[in-house]
């Protein structure tokens, strides 16, 4: 099961350095992760995770996996792409899709680099492509109104499934109308399935990225804050990163960027944190499993269960799932590894209904 991230901004905002960047980290990995592979327009990265470390000492594993990230570099949008201007059309089937949006800023003024609008000014690029979105969501919308309401004068089963699509479709159509994007749309829990399946553009979760110059690197600048200021009043979230270091940082080997990111005044490399943010945009958690041969993380979606867990594994662990030893990762560590905490009583005995929490440390028995 693959999650992707689709890195999508106007053109001349740092969008394909940010992602050659991460295409280079992706294929710096590689030496270390034999999953790490790259197409033209994906870059598969490892997610940066400390605790797998200290499961695999514990455990005195040979391989460490971490768990990966997909991002899509998707073609550039411009005013009038929901009408197939420019690349448009592209645009549009891409970023249906990813499963979130990474919406790349421009937050540096550069005079040796254009801007499509002939100004900096990240608030009104945020506009243009969320406009263009909420455009393109609106015509997919008004599109399925006549079927859906012809359907609804049925008497079937299709018919109470048509009113019951047709009523969220109302309630998304009269957002757009207002400006607003589909994600805002009310739904109760038993109709989130339904939603997703109208494929709304508007309804990905969206993360803010904030390309800056050097200077602006470690602490933003007023560009980045009017950013960051949007992203809190709508619920989204933020982050601040330098397309040029990243780009530096990218080729450098691991002694050669701590000293980098040191002069620089950085903790950490900003690929780091929008792979993190990116993890915490989709709503997944992590779980592990550890043992002599590997210590590896693994991704579900918040909210998982335990077999649905076991079968990101392999279908037949979800097929035959019995039970689940489950250690959190907590208690994994401060007891010193798996059999400690077995004889601390930390290891519990989960049902196929337990819902994953982040950092279990699991095993599971399956009948073959």
């Amino acid at each position: 099961m693959g999650f992707k991230c689709g890195i999508v901004g106007l053109p001349n905002v740092g969008k394909s350095t940010l992602f050659n960047a991460l295409t280079e980290t992706a294929a710096a990995q590689a030496a270390n992760y034999p999953f790490c592979t790259i197409e033209p327009n994906v870059g598969e990265v490892a997610v940066p995770d400390r605790r797998l470390e200290a499961l695999a000492a514990l455990a005195k594993s040979d391989a460490i996996v971490p768990t990966r990230l997909s991002f899509v570099d998707i073609a550039g949008l411009v005013r009038g792409a929901s009408k197939g201007e420019g690349l448009g059309n592209q645009f549009l089937a891409n970023i249906r899709e990813v499963d979130a949006i990474a919406h790349v800023v421009r937050c540096f003024e550069d005079t040796d680099v254009t801007h499509v609008e002939g100004r900096i000014d990240p608030l009104a690029d945020i506009e243009t492509v969320e406009t263009e979105l909420m455009l393109a969501d609106l015509e997919s919308l008004e599109r399925r109104l006549d079927g859906l309401q012809r359907k609804a004068r049925g008497t079937d089963k299709d018919a109470k499934e048509a009113k019951e699509t047709l009523d969220l479709v109302g309630r998304g159509l009269a957002l757009l109308r207002e400006g607003k994007p589909a994600r805002l749309t009310e739904r109760k829990p038993e109709e989130e399935r339904t939603f997703h399946m109208l494929g709304l553009l508007t309804s990905l979760p969206v993360l803010y990225v904030c390309n800056v110059d050097e200077a602006a690197a470690a602490s933003g600048n007023a560009f980045s804050r009017e950013v960051e200021a949007r992203a809190a009043a709508e619920g989204a979230a933020a982050i601040v990163i330098s397309g040029k270091i990243e780009a530096e940082i990218a080729v450098l080997h691991a002694g050669e960027r701590e000293t980098f990111l040191s002069a620089m005044d950085l903790k950490e490399a900003g690929l780091d944190r929008l792979i993190r943010a990116g993890y915490r945009l989709l709503d997944l958690v992590t779980f592990f499993t550890a043992g002599p041969k590997e210590a590896r993380a693994w991704t579900v979606k918040r909210g998982a269960k335990a077999a649905q867990a076991a079968g990101v594994i392999h279908t037949d662990f979800e097929r035959g799932f019995i039970r689940a030893e489950t250690i959190a990762y907590e208690d994994y560590v401060a007891c010193g590894g798996e059999a400690a905490a077995r004889d601390a009583g930390k290891m519990r005995l989960e049902g196929k209904d337990y819902v994953v929490q982040d950092g279990d440390v699991m095993h599971f028995r399956f009948a073959t």
